[in-house]
């Protein structure tokens, strides 16, 4: 191939990629859902526990003891309850939920999420095409805390599933995770069935261990932000990635550029982890492309060859997919060769 074909050039203004997006085959909110083959997946039954009440009104050790023992998962997976360091936890557990700034927080995740309802349709239809995609899936029972970002955001198994909703309360909590600006704006009441969605596909996206290039990293990135794309049909790439509209446009009017900076660097079959880190990993920008070209570009460019392939081999189920393991395979089958614009 001659690399010369894709010689970087500026990347285009902005405002230039509003109309090219009009073109694009991307989710966005003006242009409706993407087709969803699990429209009418047999419903799943979902139950939701919401901790935080039971939590606040811990005032003793033997309330924190009891509020465990009628939580067992919780207190076992999410909470790390062991034998021998029950007292302090215990102790912890009490010292936390009569907390003022914690309480605050408290009343401040039940504004952010006000309506219970809401939240078990969100995460029914999440399940039932999870469901319907992978029959053997079973629903695991779900606990809402506020955790006060000493847990984790999400927390989930085949028996569990943990929502620390503080997390996403958004920019208007008196308290945020001590994250970066460019991250927490995934944290909001809409950043959740997202991420969700992405943690559930890491039971089924499958990795060869020895599968270390920036291929490799990718792809596999690209497999579980398009099974998060299958589970919300009408979730926008901008909220899967949680990318502003302006670097959506950009990424769109710029996907040829982008590729052929990563053909002419010579980077696909990198193993240097400072590299992948640079490309596929947390930044705020990536400026070896462009200083306007956002952080985890590469995974963004995974999810293109994903479709790509999808669009070429649409018998291809969506387990078969998740199951495939060799990345440049599914380069090769996708035919992935995004055209200037």
């Amino acid at each position: 191939m001659d690399t010369n074909n894709f010689a970087w050039r500026r990347w285009l203004p902005l405002f230039l990629g509003v109309g090219l997006a009009l073109t694009s085959c991307h989710s966005d909110p003006a242009e409706g859902c993407r087709p969803d083959a699990a429209a009418e997946a047999a419903p799943v039954a979902v139950q939701i526990h919401a901790l935080a009440p039971a939590f606040f009104r811990l005032k003793t050790a033997t309330g924190a003891r009891q509020f465990m023992d009628a939580n067992p998962r919780f207190a076992r997976y999410y909470l790390q309850r062991q034998p021998g360091t029950e007292a302090a936890l215990d102790s912890s557990l009490v010292q936390l939920a009569t907390n003022g700034a914690l309480q605050q927080l408290g009343r401040e995740t039940t504004a952010a999420f006000p309506d219970s309802a809401a939240l078990h349709h969100d995460l029914a239809e999440v399940f039932r095409r999870v469901h319907h995609y992978f029959p053997d899936f079973h629903v695991p029972p779900t606990y809402t805390y506020v955790s006060g970002f000493l847990g984790k955001d999400i927390y989930v198994n085949d028996s569990l599933l943990v929502l620390s909703l503080d997390w996403f309360i958004g920019a208007r909590a008196s308290k945020r995770p001590d994250l970066p600006q460019y991250m927490l704006r995934r944290y909001t009441p809409r950043g959740l069935m997202p991420l969700l969605a992405q943690d559930v596909a890491s039971k089924y996206n499958k990795h060869e261990l020895t599968a270390n290039t920036m291929l490799d990293a990718m792809v596999h990135a690209g497999k579980s932000l398009y099974f998060a794309s299958q589970l919300l049909p009408c979730t926008p790439d901008s909220a899967l990635l949680g990318y502003t509209s302006r670097e959506m446009l950009g990424l769109q009017g710029n996907e040829a550029k982008v590729w052929g900076h990563f053909l002419e660097n010579n980077l696909l079959y990198s193993t240097t982890p400072f590299q992948l880190q640079k490309y596929v990993g947390e930044r705020p920008n990536v400026p070896e492309i462009d200083k306007t070209a956002p952080g985890r570009v590469g995974q963004w460019v995974g999810l293109q060859i994903i479709r790509k392939y999808v669009a070429e081999h649409p018998n291809v189920p969506l387990s078969r997919l998740m199951a495939e393991t060799n990345a440049q395979r599914l380069l090769n089958d996708s035919h992935y060769r995004p055209k200037k614009l």
